[in-house]
């Protein structure tokens, strides 16, 4: 079988990015019988790709992950020449690993679409402030759902909400989830690397960890309230609160400025930590280092940061607006993500508790080790051959 990918979204730095990478190194690597031709807008990369892949070049103005953002959108002509190399390929079907850098194709090949969430459907002035923006989003994914023989999604929870909101036949939609990488492993004698103890990341006191970007839904400024309430206890003297994310580069829509904003109000300078981007090696020495990850989004659609974090054997407080009470169990507690008292309440419950903690960690760790990229691969293989047979 031939496998066309749109790989432009493999060198954005955030969980698109992220999943792309490697699901498809994963499934370019176990699917034997298939011939995997990526199509790219970007020369070079600093993420290698699989040596099995085929990998096609097509010239733009300016790469789909940099001109995709919340406040643009890509040329019209780099769209046509996306499309016209897609289009023209000799493949059995079209893999767009994200409905994001989704270009129309003009051709009978079949064609399979990922739709991570409704993130942006739910809360569209949250995540594209722009009323165009909004309108190119709207119209790509229309576009997307109308030309896809299938559609594929990364959780029951997210294929639920992509049913109920577009109206589709649940058939159609197919999940293929996610999991963390090797990478990410309890560590025995974790150390701060140069670049979390430039931030300011303290070798000792409890640390609750925030991993992500700073787009409004992730509802920081409700964590940022109720760590003002738990940082004004003696008991908590210890405690920081780590805010680990892109704050100045960010092609989606961030309020990192009015977080930062808050901190200084709230007179939490010195207690609020922002790291900016990290890396896999400051990342998993940041989870085991940690008390506790915090992730009070009002939806996610998978929610990698926290299985990250558990697979470090890491204790997690996270929305109940996302599959992770599903996916982790009692390797964490689930919050309702406007429920301000309850996240008060958890946090502390963990940050008091070693023995909680402990719990927390072994059941966190059981959990993120069912989920693996090679299943995950196995799945998309399934759905593929699904869609050309």
């Amino acid at each position: 079988m031939r496998i066309g990918v749109d790989a432009t979204c493999w060198h954005n730095m955030r969980g698109y990015g992220r999943h792309a990478r490697a699901l498809l190194r994963s499934l370019v690597r176990l699917d034997r019988d298939g011939r995997y031709t990526f199509f790219t807008d970007t020369p070079g990369t600093a993420e290698p790709w699989p040596s099995e892949a085929q990998v096609c070049c097509v010239r733009a103005a300016a790469p789909a992950a940099i001109a995709a953002s919340s406040n643009g959108h890509r040329s019209l002509r780099d769209m046509w020449r996306m499309s016209r190399a897609m289009s023209a390929s000799d493949s059995d079907v079209l893999l767009f690993p994200t409905v994001y850098s989704y270009v129309p194709v003009f051709s009978r090949v079949k064609k399979v679409v990922v739709i991570h969430d409704v993130i942006a459907e739910k809360f569209p002035r949250l995540t594209l402030p722009s009323r165009t923006g909004r309108l190119f989003w709207k119209a790509k994914v229309a576009l997307g759902r109308w030309q896809a023989d299938a559609l594929i999604t990364v959780s029951e929870h997210s294929r639920r909400g992509i049913v109920e909101h577009f109206r589709i036949k649940p058939e159609l939609v197919h999940v293929v989830g996610e999991a963390s990488d090797p990478v990410f492993q309890p560590l025995e004698n974790p150390r701060l690397t140069p670049h979390l103890q430039a931030a300011g990341v303290p070798e000792t006191g409890r640390l609750i960890v925030y991993v992500g970007g700073f787009n409004p839904h992730k509802n920081l400024e409700m964590l940022v309230a109720v760590f003002a309430k738990i940082a004004a206890r003696e008991e908590f003297a210890d405690v920081r609160l780590v805010l680990a994310g892109e704050c100045e580069k960010e092609v989606f829509h961030s309020y990192s400025g009015t977080i930062k904003r808050q901190v200084d109000q709230l007179d939490l300078v010195g207690r609020v930590i922002f790291t900016g981007y990290l890396g896999d090696d400051d990342l998993v020495e940041l989870y085991n280092r940690a008390t506790v990850l915090a992730l009070p989004s009002l939806l996610e659609g998978f929610g990698l940061p926290a299985v990250e974090a558990a697979a470090c054997g890491c204790p997690v407080v996270a929305t109940t607006a996302s599959p992770l009470p599903e996916l982790l169990g009692a390797g964490g507690l689930f919050i309702d993500p406007m429920d301000h008292d309850g996240w008060e309440q958890a946090l502390q419950e963990v940050l008091r508790s070693g023995e909680l903690r402990q719990q927390m960690g072994q059941a966190a760790l059981a959990a993120a080790r069912r989920l693996t990229w090679d299943h995950a691969a196995g799945q998309m293989m399934s759905a593929l051959r699904k869609v050309v047979a």
